[in-house]
C-alpha cells in the first residue's frame, strides 16, 4: 500500500499539471522579456549621463584651474607641464579620426554591450589618471579617451535600436517572422524606435546639468570679481577673434587646496565606477544580440568586416545624411565653447558660466520629448524644427550687439541658451531617430551605420577644436552654411525615397562557421563532415565584396537562430530535434536493410 501510495504521488508529480496553461506562461514570460528591454534602455541612458557628467565635469575643472597662471606656476613649475592642456585636447580630438578603421571591428570582436564596458571603463582611467598629473598620465589616458569615443557611441546608437527591435519580438513573438528570425517587415518597430531613442537623448542630456556641479560647488568661490577677470575685455560676441581676447590669466582669487581637488576627484571616480560596474553593463544591461547571432556577426571574416563601412558609404542615403552628422558636431561643441565662452562669459563674467550650461542641457533634456511627435507626423519634421530654430539664432547672435561685463543680458542670454537646447534637441535626435528608422530592419548593419554617424561627429569636433582662433563671424558663418547645406541634402534623399529611388546596399557575407552543431538548427546532419556544404559556402563567400542594388532597402535575408528560452522556442527546438534524430534513425535503418536485400 505504501509503494503504491508513493507511486501514486510520483504519477501525479511527473504528470501532466491540470493547473499549468502553457499560453499564460508564455504571456507572462515575454511580459518579463518587455519590461528587461525598458531596463536596458534605463540602464544604459543613466550609465552613459553618469560617465559624461564625470567626464566633462572634470575636464571643465581641469581646464579653468590650468588656465590660472599662478596655479601652473605653483604646481607645475617643477614639472614642465605648461602646456599639458593643449596636448591633452589634442589627444581627445585627434585620435578619432582614424575611428573608421577599428570601430566595427572592436564592436563585433568584444560585443555591443562589453565596448561599452570598456569604453567606460577608459573614461574612468582618465578620471584615475587625475590623482597623479604627469604627461605619462594624462596624455596617454585623453589618447585613450579619443580611441574609445567613436566605439562608445556606435555601441549606444546601436544599443538602443536593437533594443527597440527586441520589444517589437517580445511585443509580436507569436509571429510567425518573429518565431523563424526572419527579417521585421518593413516600419514595424519604428514606434519603439522613437520611443526609445527619445527616452535616451532625454535621460542622457541631463549630463551637462551634473557635469557643472564641481563648477558651481568648488571652484566658484575661488574665482575672482568680474571687474578683474574682464579687466583687459574690449568687445564681447560677433566682433571678437578667438574666444575671449584680452581676459585675464589670473582667475583665481584663491588657490583651492589639495586636499579638496582630492576629495572632489575621488567622488567623481566614486561615480565613474558606479557607472561602469553597478549601474551599467555589468548587472543591468542585457546582451543586445542573441550568442548565435554574435557569433554570426564575427564569422563574415574581419576583412569584411573592415571593409563594409566604406562600402556602406556608396548608400545615398548615408552620403546625404553626412552634412547633418558634421552640423550636429559642431552646434554642440558651439554651445559649451563658442557661445557660452564668447557670449555668456565675457558678457556675464565666470562665474555664470555653471548658469549657462545648466540652462543649455535643462533644454535639451525636456525639449528631447519633441521628437515623439514622430508618432504621428513625418520623420523630417524634428530636423526641419530643429535647423529653422538655429538658423533664427545664428542671425540673432551675428546682429546681437554686446559689451563687456554686462549683467543686464543675463535673461537674454538664458533664453538664447534655452533655445539653443531646443534645436540641439530636434536635431541630434531626429538624426540618431531618422537612421534608427532608415535601417530598422537591418540589424546587422547597425553598428556600421552608427560608427559612421559618431565617425563624421569626431571630424566636425576636430574642426571646431582647429578653428579656435577664427574670428566669431567665421564661426557663426560655417555653421549656418553647414546647417543649410545638410538641410538641403536631406530634402535630396526625403525626394529620392518619394520617388523610390534604388539605393545601394553592400553585400553582408554569410556567416562562416567551421563548428556546426544543433544550436544554428540546421537540417543537415550535425554529425556529418559537411565538406558539400562547406564548398558551396566558399563558392558563394567569392562574391563576399559584391554589392547588390536594393530598391526596398534591404539586403538578403539574415536568418539567425533564435537564442530565446521561452516555453514555445524550447518546444520547437525539441520537435525539430526529435525530428532530425527520427530521420537519421530512418536512414540507418535503411542502410541495414539493403545489404540483407
Amino acid at each position: 500500500v505504501e509503494d503504491r501510495f508513493i507511486f501514486t504521488s510520483m504519477e501525479e508529480f511527473l504528470g501532466p499539471q491540470a493547473e499549468y496553461n502553457e499560453e499564460e506562461e508564455e504571456r507572462k514570460y515575454y511580459r518579463r522579456k518587455r519590461l528587461g528591454v525598458i531596463k536596458n534602455v534605463l540602464a544604459a541612458s543613466f550609465g552613459a549621463m553618469i560617465v559624461y557628467s564625470v567626464y566633462m565635469g572634470l575636464l571643465q575643472m581641469q581646464l579653468i584651474l590650468h588656465y590660472d597662471m599662478t596655479y601652473r606656476e605653483v604646481k607645475y613649475s617643477n614639472l614642465g607641464l605648461e602646456d599639458i592642456d593643449r596636448k591633452m585636447l589634442m589627444g581627445i580630438n585627434v585620435t578619432p579620426i582614424i575611428s573608421l578603421l577599428y570601430t566595427p571591428v572592436l564592436i563585433r570582436f568584444l560585443g555591443t554591450k562589453w565596448m561599452m564596458f570598456l569604453a567606460s571603463g577608459i573614461y574612468a582611467l582618465f578620471v584615475s589618471t587625475n590623482y597623479w598629473e604627469r604627461y605619462y598620465t594624462l596624455v596617454p589616458s585623453a589618447a585613450a579617451i579619443g580611441v574609445a569615443i567613436v566605439p562608445f557611441w556606435a555601441s549606444l546608437g546601436n544599443y538602443i535600436t536593437r533594443m527597440a527591435q527586441q520589444y517589437y519580438e517580445y511585443v509580436n513573438y507569436r509571429e510567425e517572422h518573429v518565431q523563424e528570425q526572419k527579417k521585421l517587415p518593413k516600419g514595424a518597430c519604428h514606434r519603439y524606435i522613437i520611443v526609445f531613442q527619445s527616452v535616451f537623448s532625454s535621460i542622457f542630456n541631463l549630463s551637462f546639468v551634473f557635469a557643472e556641479f564641481p563648477m558651481r560647488f568648488v571652484l566658484n568661490g575661488h574665482l575672482n570679481t568680474n571687474k578683474h577677470i574682464l579687466h583687459s575685455v574690449k568687445t564681447c560676441g560677433a566682433n571678437i577673434t578667438g574666444l575671449i581676447p584680452g581676459f585675464n590669466t589670473t582667475i583665481l582669487e584663491r588657490l583651492p587646496r589639495s586636499m579638496l581637488l582630492i576629495e572632489v576627484e575621488s567622488i567623481l571616480m566614486g561615480f565613474a565606477f558606479l557607472a561602469m560596474i553597478i549601474v551599467r553593463f555589468l548587472l543591468l544591461c542585457g546582451a543586445a544580440y542573441r550568442p548565435t547571432e554574435e557569433i554570426d556577426l564575427r564569422s563574415i571574416g574581419w576583412g569584411n568586416i573592415f571593409q563594409l563601412p566604406f562600402k556602406h558609404l556608396r548608400d545615398y542615403r548615408l552620403r546625404l545624411l553626412c552634412p547633418f552628422f558634421i552640423y550636429s558636431g559642431f552646434e554642440t561643441m558651439f554651445a559649451v565653447t563658442g557661445f557660452s565662452l564668447s557670449y555668456g562669459v565675457c558678457v556675464l563674467g565666470l562665474d555664470k558660466l555653471w548658469l549657462l550650461i545648466v540652462v543649455y542641457g535643462l533644454s535639451c533634456s525636456v525639449f528631447s520629448s519633441l521628437s515623439l511627435s514622430l508618432l504621428y507626423f513625418p520623420r523630417w519634421v524634428c530636423l526641419v524644427a530643429g535647423a529653422a530654430v538655429h538658423v533664427t539664432l545664428i542671425v540673432v547672435l551675428l546682429a546681437l550687439p554686446l559689451r563687456p561685463n554686462n549683467p543686464e543680458m543675463l535673461g537674454p542670454l538664458l533664453v538664447i541658451s534655452a533655445l539653443w537646447g531646443l534645436g540641439s534637441a530636434l536635431n541630434k535626435t531626429g538624426v540618431s531617430t531618422v537612421l534608427g528608422l532608415l535601417y530598422a530592419e537591418e540589424k546587422e548593419r547597425l553598428d556600421f551605420v552608427y560608427a559612421i554617424y559618431h565617425w563624421w561627429q569626431a571630424i566636425a569636433i576636430f574642426i571646431v577644436y582647429l578653428w579656435s582662433n577664427l574670428p566669431m563671424r567665421a564661426k557663426l558663418s560655417i555653421l549656418l552654411a553647414t546647417l543649410l547645406v545638410a538641410c538641403y541634402c536631406y530634402w535630396l534623399m526625403e525626394r529620392r525615397l518619394l520617388k523610390k529611388v534604388s539605393f545601394r546596399l553592400p553585400r553582408i557575407p554569410r556567416p562562416r562557421h567551421k563548428v556546426k552543431g544543433y544550436r544554428y538548427l540546421e537540417e543537415d546532419n550535425s554529425d556529418e563532415s559537411g565538406s558539400e556544404n562547406s564548398d558551396g559556402e566558399e563558392e558563394d563567400g567569392k562574391g563576399d565584396g559584391a554589392e547588390e542594388l536594393d530598391r526596398e532597402g534591404g539586403g538578403g535575408d539574415q536568418h539567425a537562430a533564435s537564442g530565446d528560452s521561452s516555453p514555445a522556442a524550447a518546444r520547437r527546438a525539441a520537435e525539430v530535434h526529435h525530428r532530425r534524430r527520427d530521420n537519421v534513425q530512418a536512414k540507418e535503418g535503411e542502410s541495414e536493410e539493403r545489404p540483407g536485400g
